[in-house]
């Protein structure tokens, strides 16, 4: 059974840092509070480029989803790990680019639940939107729920944006990864992307946010982070970092690498 909103307020622990809130804080949202504000700027402090990290990779969403629905043909979306909406989410890609494309997207932060339910209420058109209430450390869950709305004996685009570093064991992150994609058929693909410990201040920007009291967020190298897409076809330009990913200027440096892969 759905928790009720009553149940999700309860669980909502606005004294601790969070990382939905402090990612939406980042990108310039309101729906955070100050423990979450705290843990930003002390990050911040020592990683400015960090803003730019979270709207970047928005940008990297549009894209990457724009991408999928208007070249690759894709009309399913697993959003795994979604966060708090913003502007321009998945949903609101695909379904400019084909209206009838279906998304489902996966959390279990209380605050991202109560944003989903306003979410879905104001969705309309031809498409569906969904929302999980699911750990991504569960699959089988997230498999068997998204199976209700999606269809997967068709391709579908799964995403994972920067949410495996909340994950320290990479074996777990591929095993995931894995599990997922092997649920899905020929011809689909796999959007993600994460932080990378390519400088020393991003490095100290991890462990500030740690010692803030929020969940701690393993970089990786992107040699590490390429090992998640082995056996399927990337999609050029390859891994690269998230805004040199058929960026529409001059890619700006950032502590980021992404990509996208269709399975063969």
């Amino acid at each position: 059974m759905a928790p009720t909103d009553d149940e999700i307020s309860a669980q909502l622990q606005p004294d601790i840092p969070h990382a939905a809130r402090i990612w939406n804080y980042w990108m310039g949202g309101k729906d955070n509070f100050a423990a979450d504000r705290a843990a930003g700027d002390a990050v911040a402090q020592v990683y400015p480029e960090i803003v730019l990290m979270a709207q970047h990779s928005r940008r990297f969403l549009i894209r990457v989803v724009h991408y999928l629905a208007a070249e690759a043909g894709i009309r399913q979306f697993l959003d795994i790990g979604t966060g708090l909406p913003t502007m321009q989410n998945t949903h609101e890609v695909a379904q400019a680019v084909a209206p009838g494309s279906r998304i489902v997207y996966v959390d279990n932060d209380p605050l991202v639940l109560v944003h989903a339910r306003a979410l879905l209420t104001q969705s309309g058109g031809e498409g569906r939107t969904t929302h999980v209430a699911a750990d991504y450390h569960d699959p089988g869950l997230i498999l068997a729920e998204a199976g209700k709305v999606l269809d997967f004996s068709e391709p579908i685009g799964v995403m994972f944006m920067g949410v495996m570093g909340y994950e320290p064991d990479l074996t777990v992150v591929s095993s995931i990864v894995n599990r997922v994609m092997e649920a899905t058929p020929s011809g689909s693909y796999l959007v993600l992307w994460d932080g990378t410990n390519t400088t020393p201040a991003v490095v100290e920007g991890a462990a500030r946010l740690a010692q803030s009291g929020g969940v701690p967020y393993i970089l990786r190298s992107p040699a590490e982070i390429g090992g998640l897409f082995d056996g399927l076809e990337l999609v050029e330009p390859g891994l690269v970092q998230i805004t040199g990913w058929r960026p529409e200027g001059e890619p700006e440096w950032l502590d980021a690498y992404g990509a996208v892969a269709r399975k063969p």
